[in-house]
């Protein structure tokens, strides 16, 4: 991996470089065949603007580079959420929170990057635009760069463009969001960090929704210190970091259908990664957590995603068939699916999601955090997925299983972390630690310790 943003900061405080030299690295990066189509658009001048600040030297980002999602209001720019229904929508009056906190904190951004459209997928794969390729641990490149060797593999998605910048080394931060697992399924599939904070700590204002209840803006990064700090500006609050050793923890290892599924590299990566874990001297307790099993009646007429986002996209489909057609078939089957939602189904969907939290909650006390799988596959290759009703079953599958671990913690509000578990010679897996809301700052204590004895 390469080397992150903190060690970075060192690195330009000790004076062995300076922003404008480390921008140019990071332009370089994104410019080559790594980052093939990673970004849908580029603003390398400004970002050389912003490095070249006399006093950037003195913020927390130091004029060094971040990429941004194209769901993100930027100033001046058209957010058109990886679409182009939305094509002729005018461009931003001003940044939307998110980005103006990275603006702020010294962030140079070098573009906006490549998602699924309107971000409904967890695959990666955008019919509009070439899908950028996932890095691959085997060969410490991007899947499909060599010219004898691996084949091309989905980066994830939905911030799909934000992972792969932030794997190749053109980004130290990628912002993206998080409404079913947006954020940690390119993490797993990269082998990079992916952090999902409690919803509500970071406003969603400015950013194309696809769920208001469940939406997150969060980031990738390529260490979990990174991922503090990346935090701590989009939260604009400081992380209580807690020094307790591994061995004061106890952490539940989901025994149930997060388990289901899993093929061979992330079966072992991942058992691996638990003994890795009691080594150090951390306390793992096998939990059936009988609460999952309710979660596929209780979303069973489509769940939040589908109806709210049907609400937004509404007047969009009212224009007529020509817009309808200008919709990924494989996004607007699921968006469509939100209109056969009753009014009463979704008040009490919103009631049993309550109630599901509740048990949860209550079947996770005594806990620290539940250990499971990010994804259960390895990512599979773009070929298997691209647009094309003879590939739809393997798309749809594939698409169920990058969701299904990661949108436990969407519906539970909780937070989670995806840190990479993998050998140097396995394609990119992810092991994912979670908890409930607001337990942010004791999940990243936690991940800081759990990273170092996963590191291979």
């Amino acid at each position: 991996m390469h080397t992150d943003l903190v060690a970075t900061r060192l690195k330009l405080q000790s004076q062995q470089s300076t922003p404008p030299k480390e921008l140019e690295r990071s332009i370089a990066i994104a410019q080559s065949d790594a980052c093939k189509s990673a970004f849908l658009h580029t603003r390398f001048d400004s970002a050389r603007s912003v490095a070249a600040q006399p006093h950037i030297a003195e913020t927390p980002l130091v004029g060094l580079a971040v990429s941004v999602k194209d769901l993100f209001d930027v100033a001046g720019e058209v957010s058109t959420a990886g679409s182009t229904v939305l094509a002729d929508r005018p461009a931003a009056a001003a940044d939307c929170p998110a980005v103006a906190r990275l603006q702020a904190a010294g962030g140079a951004i070098l573009g906006r990057t490549h998602m699924v459209e309107f971000a409904f997928s967890g695959v990666g794969t955008n019919p509009h635009f070439d899908t950028p390729a996932a890095w691959d641990g085997r060969y410490n490149q991007p899947a499909g760069a060599r010219t004898v060797g691996p084949v091309a593999r989905v980066p994830g998605g939905s911030s799909s463009g934000a992972a792969v910048s932030v794997a190749t080394g053109a980004a130290f931060i990628g912002l993206g969001s998080d409404t079913g697992g947006s954020i940690r399924i390119p993490a797993a599939l990269n082998g990079i960090v992916g952090f999902k904070s409690t919803a509500r700590l970071v406003p969603t204002t400015g950013a194309i929704p696809l769920s208001s209840t469940l939406d997150t803006v969060c980031a990738l990064t390529r260490s979990t210190r990174d991922a503090v700090l990346a935090h701590e500006i989009l939260a604009q609050r400081d992380v209580a970091l807690s020094d307790a050793p591994l061995s004061q923890y106890r952490i539940a290892v989901a025994n149930n259908i997060l388990l289901d599924q899993m093929d061979s590299t992330v079966a072992r990566a991942f058992q691996r990664g638990l003994q890795r874990l009691r080594d150090a001297g951390a306390t793992l307790v096998e939990l059936p957590l009988e609460p999952l099993n309710a979660l596929a009646r209780i979303q069973q007429t489509g769940g939040f995603s589908a109806v709210e986002s049907y609400i937004w996209h509404r007047p969009l489909l009212s224009r007529g068939p020509l817009t309808r057609a200008a919709y990924d078939p494989r996004v607007l089957v699921r968006i469509e699916r939100g209109a056969q939602m009753r009014a009463f189904e979704y008040f009490e969907l919103v009631e049993a999601r309550a109630a599901w939290i509740t048990q949860m909650e209550s079947a996770l006390r005594g806990f620290d955090a539940v250990v499971s799988p990010t994804v259960p596959i390895v990512a599979p290759p773009i070929s298997h997925m691209t647009p094309g009703t003879e590939r739809d079953d393997a798309f749809f599958h594939a698409n169920g299983l990058l969701l299904r671990n990661t949108s436990v913690v969407n519906m539970l509000d909780g937070c989670a972390i995806s840190l990479p578990c993998h050998t140097q010679d396995e394609l990119p897996v992810g092991l994912m630690l979670w908890s409930t809301a607001m337990r942010d700052d004791a999940l990243l204590s936690l991940a800081l310790k759990a990273e170092a004895t996963l590191q291979f």
